[in-house]
């Protein structure tokens, strides 16, 4: 095997996940599992979950992972590259400390991580360092041996996550009627989140102003919005909203609001929009309800239309990224130079995570970054 298409050190890739319930029973213990900590009773998880009721109690977060799951392990078998891949989720089964003690029990000593949040925050990344270290933790009290894991580095900016997203707005801009095409705007969004953890997300030298949240969202919005111009002639006006808010209304969260914006675009006279979910890997929850439904349904109450653009989901595309990104690593844990590929301006992200990126809401132990209790 060439150096190119070599995963050593690597003997198995780990996709973590959210998770999301799967049926009706499942969704108030799901959220306790989500809120986990946080005092919030049992009637208001069952309020929030009306989410998940009115579809049926059933998360789509689950099945597009194992469409990505599928797509992984078609693209290594056609790249030649027998590397078996793994699944386990934060919230819901299958959950991560059993997959790792499956992985461990069948010889994994050293695991590649793909998490399916492309950007630099504490929930989108030190969380899950968290998680992958608590799991290590339960391994270590069960007496197992424990596999060294290395979490891939961000990819919002890599072109197998960019492209798919712009011919996704293609799409939806070809779906708009040709009288307001040309006008329509872009809606970039993703997760809000407090602003105190936007400033402090990824390494300390990015903190303040948003932090290495927004910078890296504006960034994708530019190459989206640069591509769109370059493939249609049309430069669309475009701004980076939020949605999601969950936390409480006295603490300063990222705006506007999807739904305040589009409010704003309409009062304005703009002739469409497309919403464009830059922020989520796939049509999960909350592009199904948030997007799909809620401010679907503010757009239609405006008189303003609106398109959806698709997620990048188990596009192939992805699927071959992910392969570049793992390749790329394990090439760089057995010490050699490779070229990182990147797009826009703020090139390849970090492979280890330093002290201070994405700072914990409180102090606990994170793996597959400098200050990892796990070497």
């Amino acid at each position: 095997m060439s150096d190119q298409h070599d995963p050593a050190p690597y003997d198995a890739l780990l996709l973590l996940s959210f998770g999301g319930p799967e049926g009706p029973d499942d969704v108030v213990p799901f959220l306790e599992n989500v809120t986990r900590g946080r005092g919030i009773p049992k009637e208001r998880l069952k309020e929030v979950g009306q989410h998940y009721f009115l579809f049926g109690g059933v998360s789509p977060i689950n099945d597009q992972n194992r469409a990505l799951l599928d797509a992984l392990r078609a693209d290594f078998a056609r790249a030649g590259l027998d590397l078996p891949v793994h699944w386990g989720n934060r919230n819901w089964a299958p959950y991560l400390t059993d997959t790792l003690r499956e992985m461990v029990m069948d010889g994994r000593r050293r695991i590649a991580v793909l998490t399916t949040s492309a950007y630099a925050s504490y929930s989108g990344c030190r969380q899950y360092r968290e998680n992958l270290a608590d799991a290590l933790a339960a391994l270590e009290a069960e007496g197992l041996p424990l596999p060294r894991v290395d979490k891939l580095r961000h990819y919002f900016n890599h072109p197998g996550f960019v492209r798919p997203m712009v011919e996704g707005v293609l799409a939806s801009l070809a779906e708009l009627d040709e009288s307001v095409r040309a006008g329509a705007h872009l809606a970039f969004t993703t997760h809000s989140i407090p602003d105190s953890a936007a400033d402090t997300s990824g390494p300390v030298t990015e903190h303040g102003d948003g932090g290495a949240y927004v910078k890296q969202h504006l960034d994708v919005a530019r190459l989206v919005v640069d591509a769109v111009r370059a493939e249609t002639g049309v430069s669309h006006p475009w701004r980076l909203v939020y949605q999601s808010r969950s936390g409480a209304p006295h603490i300063p969260w990222l705006e506007p609001d999807i739904c305040d914006h589009l409010e704003e675009l309409h009062a304005a006279g703009a002739p469409a929009a497309v919403m464009v979910p830059i922020g989520f890997v796939s049509d999960h929850m909350e592009v199904l309800y948030d997007l799909d439904t809620e401010a679907t349904a503010k757009a239609k109450e405006l008189g303003l239309p609106v398109r959806r653009s698709a997620t990048v989901g188990a596009d192939p595309r992805f699927a071959a990224a992910v392969r570049d990104l793992l390749l790329e690593r394990a090439a760089t844990e057995r010490g050699l130079r490779v070229e990182r590929c990147a797009l826009g301006a703020l090139g390849a992200s970090h492979d280890l995570c330093p002290v201070g990126c994405c700072p914990a809401r409180a102090e606990r132990p994170a793996a597959a970054g400098a200050d990892s209790p796990y070497a």
